[in-house]
């Protein structure tokens, strides 16, 4: 199937999972297994988010600053934290609350989500609506919050705005890659992560109308417009982290391997893709058992490409817990104890560069009772095990006295630091600087 009927035929994903029978009580203890890839998790956060960190302090004639205290706090995670941030750029009306919204927003992550569905982007033709994302991408900016947007490509009605549909089908593909292109080189400075194609592997077309049967198209019939898409935003910002996203990847082995062959096909004709994309709420009430979230980490991971956990959102409306792995309701407990394992497993993978939650309220949800905060943005008991998890536990802060040689060394997470140093004439002397994973982090400062 080409890029032009796949734009012009409607799209719909179903996507239910069956329930089963709720049970009241707690999780079962862990297994081996369980407790082993849990264990390794932990012990893969020491060795992939943390590095040795050094840095040497000398006063203006060149000699070392020996026995000097230095308050070194981290500010920020290289890894990124994120959410959707939809709800600061309303299709209609005004944002409730915004400056809370902003303020929950802030205490617990680094990266924003923006939304650019094209019926919502430019509901009527020429007329894009870029200005309501500039005030709240500029407190992204101010804030060290990463933006990125999502989708420019989506074959499904909301991706396609109604005026399409009265022009031929040989006009769709130049609407399309003008879309891509000026979206992308027009927000190149504010957005470098995209989401370019969406759903790829689990595009569906009508079958018999009359039954409403669904079936996938051959992947030789979706490489075509992927790789095009991709090019066009490579195109126009060459430096941008283009990501291929992709849903049921956990929990179906074949959709998994389909998603795999579709990358693989991507490779060999050298399009760039630069990033894959894990959706993680299909089944809608799956409590994925660990074996199979590591599984499926370590399955993509052989593709060479960093993995971003996109779409995340366990839920908290008393729904019956599917899966076979804990039995139960999807209460605020379950939502809190099911979000932190996966976080831990998410952010104990080499692999995996970041973690997006799909919206931060119940005012305003896909799914509910899916937000961190209800729906006056109060926290749930998630909300705070998150924020323990990425503010107490993966957070780097110590006081400490360099050496004889001006030296101070200790291993912290990789991200943001501030750094306080007191000296001997009563001054406070205060250096930023940032650890990554992929550099030496060793820095020498000079002070007057």
């Amino acid at each position: 199937m080409n890029l032009l009927r796949l734009l012009t035929v409607s799209v719909f994903v179903l996507a239910l999972a069956a329930p089963v029978a709720a049970a009241e009580g707690k999780a079962a203890p862990l297994s081996a297994g369980d407790k082993a890839l849990l264990d390794q998790a932990a012990a893969n956060v020491e060795k992939y988010r943390k590095g040795d960190i050094e840095m040497v302090f000398r006063d203006s004639h060149d000699n070392p600053l020996s026995g000097t205290e230095v308050e070194v706090e981290q500010t920020g995670h290289e890894f990124l934290f994120g959410c959707i941030i939809f709800d600061l750029v309303p299709e209609e009306g005004q944002p409730y609350r915004p400056e809370l919204f902003k303020q929950r927003f802030r205490e617990l992550f680094n990266f924003a989500v923006f939304p650019f569905y094209w019926s919502g982007y430019e509901p009527q033709q020429g007329m894009p609506r870029w200005e309501r994302m500039q005030e709240t991408l500029e407190w992204c900016r101010t804030n060290g919050i990463t933006a990125k947007g999502h989708p420019l490509v989506w074959s499904c009605d909301y991706g396609r705005p109604d005026w399409l549909a009265q022009y031929p089908p040989q006009m769709i593909e130049q609407f399309l890659q003008a879309r891509v292109q000026n979206i992308v080189g027009g927000f190149r400075d504010r957005i470098k992560i995209w989401d370019v194609v969406n759903e790829p592997v689990n595009v569906r077309v009508w079958g018999n109308p009359d039954r409403r049967e669904w079936f996938p198209e051959p992947l030789d019939s979706v490489v075509d417009y992927v790789d095009k898409a991709y090019r066009w935003a490579a195109a126009a910002n060459p430096e941008a982290h283009l990501i291929l996203n992709e849903y049921y990847t956990i929990t179906q082995d074949s959709t998994r391997q389909r998603f795999f062959d579709l990358v693989k096909m991507l490779q060999a004709r050298g399009t760039p893709i630069r990033g894959l994309g894990i959706q993680s709420h299909e089944p809608r009430e799956e409590w994925y058992p660990p074996q199979r979230v590591r599984a499926t980490f370590d399955r993509l991971a052989e593709l060479g490409l960093p993995l971003h956990v996109t779409e995340f959102i366990p839920q908290s409306g008393g729904k019956p817990i599917t899966g076979g792995w804990r039995s139960g309701t999807w209460d605020e407990a379950a939502q809190a104890d099911f979000a932190e394992q996966f976080y831990r497993l998410a952010f104990g993978h080499p692999a995996v560069v970041s973690i997006n939650w799909w919206g931060l309220s119940d005012r305003d949800i896909w799914q509910p009772g899916g937000g961190l905060v209800d729906s006056e943005y109060n926290p749930k008991p998630v909300y705070e095990r998150l924020r323990k998890l990425i503010h107490e536990e993966w957070h780097t802060a110590l006081t400490a006295k360099t050496d004889s040689r001006g030296r101070l060394a200790f291993r912290g997470f990789f991200g943001n630091y501030r750094l306080k140093l007191h000296l001997a004439d009563g001054r406070v002397v205060v250096r930023e600087v940032q650890a990554r994973h992929d550099e030496q982090n060793h820095w020498e400062f000079r002070l007057d």
